[in-house]
Parts: structure tokens; C-alpha cells; sequence
């Protein structure tokens, strides 16, 4: 299978899910996950059609970033989580965080926002399934960050991210993403704003995702193939 079949298959999968819950497959964001990969497979990628990158990490991302600088219709989104001192850089060169988890990373993205003239895009990730080994606001906290962060001049939240416990039984997720969903319209509801963006889902469980209201799905592997042992 080559990237451009993956990227056909991830395309029909979104589909199928969309109609199957109602929703119009063009209001899904495909965003390749794309840590680790070489910029000539991102290339690849986006010649096959899709257009939205998510790196984990700020400096891998920063220079992939800058040697793919020409194709300027590219969406460049940072969905791993972000130490306070590289808001700077995150703020700079990434279009969209989805990583914001406390009041700390709030103050510094709008003081370095602030500082570029920007209103940053972020999501808040929420810790849904409140492990110990992930980033991510309790959602017992979600409120008090949201209204905190509602508060902040130059930061714009568009909504909630997740990243729900693993398990080979996809059906496992579901439960998480319908969590995420209705802390999300609980708080449009509260608050009286509109968010609209859950980014949710990854390879093996998108397709659930997008039947429980994603947005934004993350794919590495189904796009860019197993990843190689380093």
C-alpha cells in the first residue's frame, strides 16, 4: 500500500463514519500525525490530499516547519504536550495547540501571543480516563481552566482534545469521546460560547470518534505506515 492508498482509505473510513452518524464528511479535519516522519514522507501526504500536520514535539516541528515553508496552504497544529518555556516557539510557528492543561501554559501562551500580536488557537486536553502517565486537565478541573483561559486577551479556545486510555477493543474508546463531547456542551451551554472543535481519534479508533462528534481526528499510522524502530 502506498501513502497516497492510505490516505484513499483513511478518506473512505471518514466517510462511512460520517454518514453513518449523520454529519457531513467535510467538516472532519484529517490531520496527519506526522512525529518522527521525514519531511519527503510529509510531501508524500500532502500530495495525496490532506493538508494538516499535527508534530509532538515543538523542535522537530519548528524544522520540518521551516523546510517545507513554501507550501504555504499547509496547517501546522502541535498536539503533544508543551513545557512552559517552549510556549514561545510554539506560539511563533504552530497555527493550533491542542495541549493546553493548566493555568501556567495559559499565562505564558498569551503573554508570548501578546508579544506577536496573535490570538492563539488552542484545545484544552482533557485527561479522560485521569492517568497518571498523560497530560491532560481532570475533568473535574476542565471548568476552572476553561473559564481562566476564556479570560486570557490573546488565546482563543475552540474546544476540547483527548487522548483516552488504550485498548485493542476499540469500542472501548467510545465511552471516552461521548465524555469529551458532553464536557464540551456543557460548557458552551454554561458559558454561552461556541467551541467548535473536539479532536479525538486516532488510527485505530477514528471511526468512533467521528460517530461521537470529532472534529479533528489524529492519524499517524493508518496514513504514514508502521513506524520503524529507531
Amino acid at each position: 500500500m502506498t501513502i497516497k492508498d492510505n490516505v484513499e482509505k483513511v478518506k473512505e473510513i471518514v466517510n462511512r463514519a460520517s454518514k453513518r452518524s449523520g454529519r457531513n464528511p467535510e467538516d472532519i479535519i484529517i490531520l496527519a500525525a506526522s512525529k518522527t516522519q521525514p519531511v519527503e514522507k510529509i510531501i508524500q501526504v500532502y500530495e495525496a490530499g490532506i493538508n494538516y500536520f499535527g508534530e509532538n514535539r515543538v523542535q522537530e516541528g519548528i524544522k520540518k516547519i521551516e523546510q517545507l515553508k513554501d507550501y504555504t496552504d499547509i496547517h501546522w497544529h502541535l498536539i503533544g504536550g508543551l513545557q512552559t518555556n517552549k510556549a514561545k516557539y510554539a506560539v511563533r510557528y504552530f497555527e493550533m495547540i491542542h495541549s493546553l492543561d493548566r493555568k501556567q501554559l495559559a499565562d505564558e501562551i498569551d503573554k508570548r501571543a501578546g508579544k506577536t500580536g496573535k490570538k492563539q488557537d488552542v484545545l484544552i486536553e482533557v485527561n479522560v480516563g485521569e492517568e497518571e502517565s498523560k497530560y491532560g486537565v481532570s475533568p473535574s478541573d476542565l471548568e476552572e481552566l476553561f473559564e481562566y483561559s476564556l479570560k486570557k486577551e490573546n488565546i482563543n479556545v475552540l474546544g476540547l482534545m483527548c487522548i483516552p486510555p488504550y485498548s485493542e477493543d476499540k469500542e472501548r474508546s467510545r465511552p471516552y469521546f461521548a465524555m469529551l463531547r458532553e464536557l464540551k456542551e456543557k460548557l458552551e451551554k454554561e458559558f454561552r460560547v461556541s467551541l467548535p472543535h473536539l479532536s479525538m481519534g486516532m488510527s485505530h479508533d477514528f471511526d468512533i470518534a467521528i460517530e461521537e462528534g470529532a472534529t479533528i481526528v489524529r492519524i499517524g499510522t493508518a496514513i504514514f505506515g508502521e513506524r520503524k524502530a529507531p
